[in-house]
C-alpha cells in the first residue's frame, strides 16, 4: 500500500492541486486546513474543489493537539500551511510571524517526537530579494536594495555603484538570500526550521522555492494572493488592473500543474534529500506582458491596464527562476507553457464571475496609509 501523505494548508490553491496529482498516483491524502475566510470566503464550508477521496481536519496548524491528530498514521508530510502576501505582511508582522514560524515549529515539534519518512516544505522565490544579476563587466554581481529616493523619482532599474545599470539573469539556489518583507523572512524561516530539524531528527527533507504561481482555484477575492489572480479579478469587474511602477519587472510565471508534480518529485526521488529546488517556468515575463495577455484571455483587451508609478515596500525589481538544478535531480521539465496556462485559467475564470470581488483598492489604501506605497 502507498504511503499516508499528510498536506498542510492542502485546502488551498497549489495544496488541492497537489492533492489530486498524488492520488492520480495512488497515494491515500489528508489535509489539515483552517479554511481562511480570507481565502475560502466566509461559509467555513469544505471547498467543492477539494477531491473527495481526500480527508479533512479543519484546523489551526499552530495547536499542537490539532497537529497531533492530523500526523497519526502519516509516512510523508507537505507543509504548504502559510499566511500568503508581501503587503499585508508588512502590517499584519504578529499574525505573519505566528502563522509561518510558530506553526513551522509547532509540526516540526511533533515531528521530532514522531519522524516521518519525508517533508517537503513550501518555501518561496520571496527569500532571495532581488535575483540574480550581472555586472557590465560580465561576472555576477550581489545586488543592493534600490534606495528610497531613487525609486520616489521613478527610477526603477537596479545598479552599480557607479550607477550603472545591471542585467537581470536567472537566479539559481546559491544566490544569498535577501528577504525584503516580512513574508519573505518568515519563508526562509520555514525553509531553514525544516532543514535544521528534518536533518538533526533523520528525515529526508526537501525545500521547494515556489515563484509565481497561478492557475484555477486561486482566491481571486484575496487581494494578497498572485498577481494573475489580482489582474482577473480587477477585469472581471470592470477595473483597469492596477501596475506598480513601470511594469517592466520581470518575473517567473509557473502553472499550478507543474508545481504540484514537482512536489511529487519530491518526495519520490530519494536524492532530493537535503536539497533546496527552485520550482519555476525557467521563463522572464513582464508583469506588464502578464496584465495584457489576461486581458486577451479574458477577452477584455479594451480594459487598459493603469501604470501606477508608484512603488510598494518589500517589492523587488527582477527575480526569475534558474531551474537547472531541478531538472539534474528531480527530472522535473515544465509541460505547460504560459499560453496554455491562461487558456485554462480563462476557461475557470469564465465560472467564478460571481465569485471575484476585486478588493485590491482597499488593499491598497490599507497599504497607502501606513506609507508602504510611495
Amino acid at each position: 500500500m502507498k504511503p499516508r501523505i499528510l498536506i498542510t494548508g492542502g485546502a488551498g490553491f497549489i495544496g488541492s492541486h497537489l492533492a489530486d496529482e498524488l492520488l492520480e498516483q495512488g497515494y491515500r491524502v489528508r489535509v489539515l486546513d483552517c479554511l481562511l475566510p480570507q481565502v475560502h470566503g466566509p461559509s467555513g464550508e469544505r471547498p467543492e474543489y477539494l477531491a473527495a477521496d481526500v480527508e479533512l481536519i479543519v484546523g489551526d496548524v499552530r495547536d499542537p493537539a490539532t497537529v497531533q491528530r492530523a500526523l497519526q498514521g502519516v509516512d510523508v508530510v507537505y507543509h504548504l500551511a502559510a499566511a500568503v502576501g508581501v503587503g499585508q505582511s508588512m502590517y499584519e508582522v504578529a499574525h505573519y510571524t505566528s502563522v509561518n514560524n510558530l506553526g513551522t515549529a509547532v509540526l516540526l515539534q511533533a515531528l521530532a517526537d514522531s519522524p516521518v519518512e519525508r517533508l517537503v516544505v513550501a518555501s518561496s522565490m520571496s527569500i532571495y530579494g532581488e535575483g540574480a544579476y550581472r555586472s557590465p563587466e560580465g561576472p555576477l554581481v550581489a545586488a543592493s536594495e534600490r534606495p528610497l529616493e531613487q525609486l520616489q523619482a521613478g527610477q526603477w532599474e537596479v545598479s552599480d555603484e557607479a550607477g550603472r545599470p545591471l542585467e537581470p539573469v536567472a537566479t539559481p539556489e546559491t544566490k544569498a538570500p535577501a528577504a525584503s518583507s516580512v513574508y519573505a523572512l518568515s519563508k526562509y524561516d520555514q525553509e531553514r526550521l525544516s532543514l535544521i530539524v528534518g536533518g538533526a531528527y533523520r528525515i529526508p527533507t526537501v525545500a521547494l522555492r515556489f515563484f509565481n504561481a497561478y492557475g484555477p482555484r486561486q482566491a481571486l477575492g484575496n487581494p494578497y494572493t498572485g498577481v494573475l489572480a489580482i489582474f482577473s479579478s480587477q477585469y472581471l469587474n470592470g477595473h483597469r488592473p492596477s501596475i506598480f511602477e513601470d511594469g517592466l519587472q520581470q518575473r517567473d510565471f509557473v502553472n499550478v500543474h507543474d508545481v504540484a508534480r514537482a512536489c511529487r518529485l519530491a518526495m519520490e526521488v530519494p536524492e532530493a534529500a537535503g536539497h533546496v529546488f527552485n520550482v519555476g517556468s525557467g521563463d522572464a515575463v513582464t508583469v506588464r506582458q502578464v496584465a495584457a495577455k489576461i486581458g486577451e484571455v479574458l477577452g477584455l483587451e479594451s480594459i487598459e491596464p493603469e501604470i501606477t508609478t508608484r512603488y510598494r515596500v518589500g517589492d523587488i525589481r527582477h527575480c526569475f527562476a534558474d531551474i537547472s538544478k531541478a531538472q539534474r535531480i528531480l527530472g522535473y521539465e515544465p509541460q505547460v507553457s504560459f499560453p496554455e496556462g491562461l487558456a485554462e485559467l480563462a476557461e475557470w475564470l469564465r465560472s467564478q464571475t460571481n465569485l471575484a470581488a476585486d478588493a485590491t483598492s482597499r488593499a491598497r489604501q490599507e497599504l497607502t496609509a501606513r506609507g508602504l506605497v510611495v
